[in-house]
């Protein structure tokens, strides 16, 4: 059966996305959805691996507009389904997002909020598509094969991936997300890592140690906060080993939106950077550890891949 141009294809990601009771937030969501009379077809994701697979279905089954209910995660695993089909499908489809888990920082960056569903469908009805950015890291696995994965936020190498590292082992000691972020963010200061790491970005070259980077295609969760999805260029922070005082100091900046202008970071903007050596570093992509890559890798960034629903 064709499924009408108009109809939404919904996807709920709850088992692995943001707080509460999944069956009520889901309830405030259909009711503002009825109100605001949008015709959709709903499905709910088992757990996070299932994501892709199940994009993939609503495509080849015809739903042109595909919004997403979750987080950061969810939206990645989207996306990356998305830029696995031909291109001529790929732009017949609008991808839409309620935000919906604990990290949304690609739908904060949008003026999206997790508190106000109404307005979330206001806008999302409006319809109002733009073609955004991703970026790309491009790595071999441990298998020897030549692997890619598609980011909307950004990539983190060293410190902050190795912090998502601990918050999932420690996870279950606190039952919170926040609370495990915040007691592996104060070990890992107090471990004082670095990495030595040779970077390669435009002109210049990076042979040191550094504590952590952070390639983002937007706001890369407050460390490139210039960033925007959609000028064809990646941000890149270089964050050398500060001082204690200096990383107090910085933590305060973070806070403040004043990140880059701690002397302890190093800005750049680049359409590509390499990765020659990154020792031991982890790497994390859109909130989420991926498997470390094995030797040098690349990250580049690809222009406007993706028809998204933004507000009016």
């Amino acid at each position: 059966m064709a499924v009408s141009e108009n109809r939404w294809g919904i996807l709920f990601c709850p088992k692995h996305e943001g707080w509460g009771t999944p069956a009520k937030r889901w309830k405030k969501i259909e009711r503002s959805l009825n109100s605001h009379g949008v015709e959709y077809d709903f499905i709910q994701s088992e757990n996070a691996g299932s994501v892709e697979r199940l994009v993939s279905m609503m495509v080849n089954n015809g739903y042109r507009t595909i919004i997403i209910v979750g987080g950061d995660s969810a939206l990645n695993d989207a996306v990356n389904s998305l830029m696995m089909v031909e291109k001529s499908v790929r732009d017949a489809v609008t991808l839409g997002l309620i935000p919906n888990g604990l990290m949304n920082d690609f739908a904060h960056f949008w003026g999206f909020r997790e508190s106000d569903y109404d307005q979330t469908i206001e806008w999302l009805k409006a319809r109002r598509v733009r073609k955004i950015d991703l970026g790309c890291i491009r790595y071999t696995n441990k298998h020897g094969e030549k692997c890619h994965r598609y980011f909307l936020n950004c990539v983190n190498i060293g410190l902050i991936a190795a912090i998502m590292n601990l918050r999932k082992q420690t996870r279950h000691l606190f039952g919170s997300r926040t609370l495990s972020f915040i007691f592996s963010f104060v070990l890992m200061i107090f471990q004082r890592l670095d990495y030595r790491m040779h970077l390669k970005i435009n002109t210049d070259e990076v042979k040191r140690k550094v504590m952590t980077v952070c390639v983002g295609n937007s706001t890369g969760y407050g460390q490139t906060p210039n960033a925007v999805p959609y000028n064809g260029l990646l941000d890149v922070s270089v964050v050398y080993h500060p001082e204690m005082t200096q990383l107090l100091e910085g933590f305060y900046l973070f806070v403040k939106g004043k990140f880059l202008n701690h002397k302890s970071v190093h800005p750049y903007r680049t359409r590509e950077i390499e990765v020659l050596e990154a020792q031991h570093a982890m790497v994390g992509i859109d909130g989420r550890l991926m498997k470390t890559p094995v030797g040098a890798f690349k990250i580049n960034v690809e222009q406007e891949v993706i028809n998204f629903l933004i507000p009016s």
